[in-house]
């Protein structure tokens, strides 16, 4: 009785993750075309690529699909229970750890770039120059590395050296050898989301008061630079709940495999591409010079056509 239970079982997370796994890559190759033209159209014209926001954009466009591509991977092999060894995963898992962060930094910075083009214009120009914005992308590539440099930390001193070339799945809870392990890194990731969270409540406030004390054309602006900020604390809270849905997935993994394979498809789509797909639409539909420029490039290759 017992054997067909878990027979009948095992056929419902494949039934169940089949389906799924279908859905997610049509929205998977879906935003990745988006991308894939947004990504196009910023090297088409010179102000995107001299401009700090889009610059910026441009490394969430560049890091999203990235990290979209490699998410989905890892969930298909997941799928076919396709197992390789601890060495390999870990060098695929170094490039998801750190583009999983990559996103939310670029998003706080770019909250930042809004509250001094808004609050500090007269310094704007200095401040958020090209070359301040270079060295900006590689601070922010060395933040991001921060969390994965703790995950690979924990798990060096504690695996044995046999353990790196025994076949595994290739997924977050492999790291987490020792419950402590889980703390450490939950603890890092808090901090990280504690300091976002002040920046972007801290831009939020100060372009607040700006928006009601302009007037006219300044007063606009201030107004869609506090959406923009608004839209990019929904988009960052989405991409750090992300952070913590491995520890959710460990966790339920041990109690109801058909719930862990439901909450783990649902957690890629609702945390891993919808945030992703907040992007385009911040700068690619609601920014004028960004859309203008994107309906011209359909024209010209239309009429190429």
């Amino acid at each position: 009785m017992s054997t067909n239970s878990s027979l009948v079982g095992g056929n419902v997370i494949l039934l169940q993750f089949r389906h799924m796994i279908t859905i997610v890559q049509v929205f998977v190759v879906m935003f990745l075309c988006i991308n894939s033209l947004l990504i196009i159209t910023f090297f088409r014209k010179e102000c995107f690529y001299t401009t700090t926001r889009y610059i910026l954009f441009a490394v969430t466009l560049l890091s999203d699909s990235l990290i979209l591509v490699m998410s989905d991977i890892l969930l298909i092999l997941h799928y076919f229970r396709f197992t390789m060894q601890v060495w390999l995963c870990i060098i695929i898992s170094v490039v998801v750890l750190v583009y999983n962060i990559v996103t939310p930094v670029t998003l706080t910075v770019m909250t930042l770039e809004r509250y001094v083009a808004i609050c500090m214009p007269l310094r704007h120009a200095e401040l958020c120059s090209t070359r301040s914005t270079m060295h900006c992308i590689l601070i922010i590539h060395g933040l991001s590395s921060v969390p994965c440099i703790v995950v690979l930390s924990t798990f060096f001193a504690s695996a044995s050296i046999s353990l790196y070339t025994q076949p595994r799945l290739c997924a977050m809870e492999m790291f987490m050898l020792y419950r402590w392990q889980d703390h450490v890194i939950s603890a890092v990731q808090e901090f990280y989301f504690l300091i976002m969270v002040i920046i972007i409540v801290f831009a939020y406030v100060k372009i607040m008061k700006v928006a009601k004390a302009a007037s006219g054309e300044d007063k606009k602006s201030s107004w869609k630079g506090l959406k923009t900020v608004i839209l990019h604390g929904f988009q960052l809270l989405l991409c750090l709940i992300q952070l913590w849905t491995p520890f959710i997935e460990s966790t339920l993994s041990q109690f109801d495999l058909v719930l862990f394979a439901n909450v783990r498809v649902s957690n890629f789509i609702l945390f891993g591409l919808t945030p992703r797909c907040l992007s385009p639409l911040i700068y690619g539909l609601r920014d004028e010079t960004f859309f203008h420029a994107l309906k011209n490039f359909f024209v010209l290759y239309k009429r190429n056509i």
